[in-house]
């Protein structure tokens, strides 16, 4: 093949998928590899590429939240590092305030230099200037990656003031774990195990479990190897200036979706309640000539005392989020979706916090609330359950996180779906068997929670109620919304029904709980979680479209 300044559309279609079919080969080996239920049972990773500037190019269908924020952390890194990025480094990244998401979800980065031209080795790559192994000259600076990988892993426990490391009443950033801010987890190729577990554990909340922490980062090094050696084939294949091209094409392809999508949409504006009396408000403007829109969250309340704070680069994953379903065709979410969107979040406002504030929730629950809040200024759909139901367990010995489906919202034609992870989570649950072999609990009963989906010409979906009875006394923690503040219907129609987290003890005794709680369960107690219904779309009177 030859350079070239427009892509071939068939090429264009070949490369978008290979791009993200690398993804999809580095979660397998991840799942694979992975020992933590977080990661092998629930797949609460995702797994992308990105070009030399770090922007991403194509991501595996994983976990949105991730996959739109990647990119900060990636670029954070290169700004960081510069050139002193070697070739066999891996690196380690969590912070929220350099494009981290919250201390739990942990960033493997692997750059990918290109090598001696012989080289090909048994899974072809081809290689032309540095070897992996060391830089030509040993004094010599080593050459720019030209691509990254990287994937990005929810650790069970990280430290931080509970197990599970989602303490619900966190104030500060320090108490929710241990923070890794570009940290060199594998130097020219050899794996910093004493560093690393001197990380984990010189803290003041140290991590519980590091030797699990271990295992899982080296299942994310293993994903990542597989994306460097995949790359590798590619650019063997079809020549490295064509990978760099169509990288750049299917980069520009998702702009132009993203900016026919925009074409259809109208000025809109919404201001979202939450259950602790924060407010999301965005004011989004189309600017119909240059096929542009602005997302402007001023208003939007101040930076919390509480968790709840996202990160910029949770909200920006959000935005992207939006954005990316609009468009009907089959384009990877990748950062030429942002190009036609100008988003403005006021420094200090809790979708744009300042170190220390804690951000625990933020990625979980207010995450969910900017996508629903989104939706509802365009008038697109009505809010889905709008939290994740963040449910931890655990003491010294067990660490378990696990987030609950609910009711999706309904949208212009279409009903919402009983108990599914919508929006910024796409996760599964643990199965039954798994989580009561490896945790001393008894899932209880786990079933559709009727008629907690809002009515309406198109109807929310319906949440669920889910049971687990301990075995053991430990901690058990619950990070949630949508207790208070129902999820709003649009255009005449129903709220969802509010969720409710509750304990019935042994001895026949409840307790109901807050949207945020910690609660030490004994033996024979029971944990409750009737999570929220969608909203509905459109009177209930209202006749179906056919």
């Amino acid at each position: 093949m030859y350079a070239t300044t427009q892509p071939d559309p068939v090429r264009l279609e070949i490369f978008k998928n290979l791009y993200q079919f690398i993804a999809e080969q580095m979660g397998i080996v991840l799942q694979n590899t992975a020992t933590s239920v977080n990661i092998k049972e629930r797949l609460d990773f995702s797994c992308a590429i990105f070009d030399s500037s770090g922007l991403l190019v194509a991501n595996a269908p994983h976990i949105p939240v991730h996959l739109g924020s990647m990119s900060e952390s990636v670029r954070s890194l290169i700004n960081d590092k510069g050139d002193t990025i070697k070739p066999g480094n891996v690196y380690l990244s969590n912070n929220p305030y350099n494009g981290g998401t919250h201390l739990p979800d942990v960033t493997a980065i692997t750059p990918v230099f290109l090598g001696s031209e012989g080289d090909k080795g048994e899974e072809g790559a081809f290689e032309a200037g540095v070897t992996n192994a060391q830089c030509p000259m040993p004094n010599a600076p080593c050459p720019m990656p030209i691509f990254f990988v990287a994937s990005r892993g929810h650790q069970a426990d990280i430290g931080g003031i509970t197990p599970g490391s989602m303490p619900p009443h966190s104030t500060t950033v320090e108490e929710e774990g241990i923070l890794f801010d570009n940290f060199l987890l594998v130097e020219e190729g050899n794996f910093q195990e004493i560093a690393l577990r001197h990380h984990l554990l010189n803290h003041t909340y140290p991590a519980r479990n590091p030797d699990q922490n271990l295992a899982d980062f080296k299942a994310q090094i293993a994903a990542n190897e597989r994306g460097v050696q995949e790359l590798r084939k590619m650019v063997w294949q079809y020549g490295l200036d064509i990978v760099q091209a169509y990288m750049k094409f299917v980069q520009a392809n998702a702009e132009e979706a993203v900016r026919r999508a925009i074409a259809v949409l109208k000025d809109g504006s919404f201001v979202y309640k939450m259950d602790n009396g924060a407010q999301i408000q965005v004011q989004v403007t189309i600017h119909p000539e240059s096929r542009r829109a602005t997302i402007d969250f001023t208003g939007t309340s101040r930076q919390l005392n509480s968790n709840f704070n996202a990160p910029k680069a949770v909200t920006q994953a959000a935005v992207l989020y939006v954005f990316r379903t609009l468009v009907d065709d089959n384009i990877p979410l990748n950062a030429g979706c942002l190009n036609p969107l100008e988003i403005i979040i006021p420094e200090g406002c809790m979708l744009n916090p300042t170190y220390p504030a804690a951000v625990v929730a933020g990625n979980v629950e207010t995450s969910q609330t900017i996508v629903d809040a989104l939706y509802g200024a365009l008038g697109v759909m009505a809010a889905s359950q709008g939290t994740m139901n963040n449910f931890t367990f655990g003491n010294e010995k067990y660490q378990y996180y696990e987030t609950i489906c609910g009711g999706s919202g309904a949208g212009i034609n279409f009903d919402g779906t009983d108990g599914v992870h919508s929006h910024m989570t796409n996760s599964r649950l643990t199965d039954p068997e798994v989580l009561e072999t490896r945790y001393p609990v008894l899932l209880e009963s786990f079933s559709i929670r009727a008629d907690s989906g809002g009515k309406g010409q198109y109807s929310g979906g319906n949440g669920v109620v889910r049971r687990i009875r301990f075995l053991e006394p430990m901690t058990a923690n619950i990070l949630s919304g949508h207790r208070l503040v129902a999820t709003f219907g649009l255009n005449g129609a129903e709220a969802g029904k509010v969720g409710h987290n509750w304990i019935q003890r042994q001895d026949g005794s409840e307790e109901t709980l807050d949207s945020t709680a910690t609660v030490e369960m004994n033996v024979g107690d029971v944990f409750v979680i009737e999570t929220p219904g969608g909203g509905g779309f459109g009177h209930p009177q209202a006749q179906k479209g056919i």
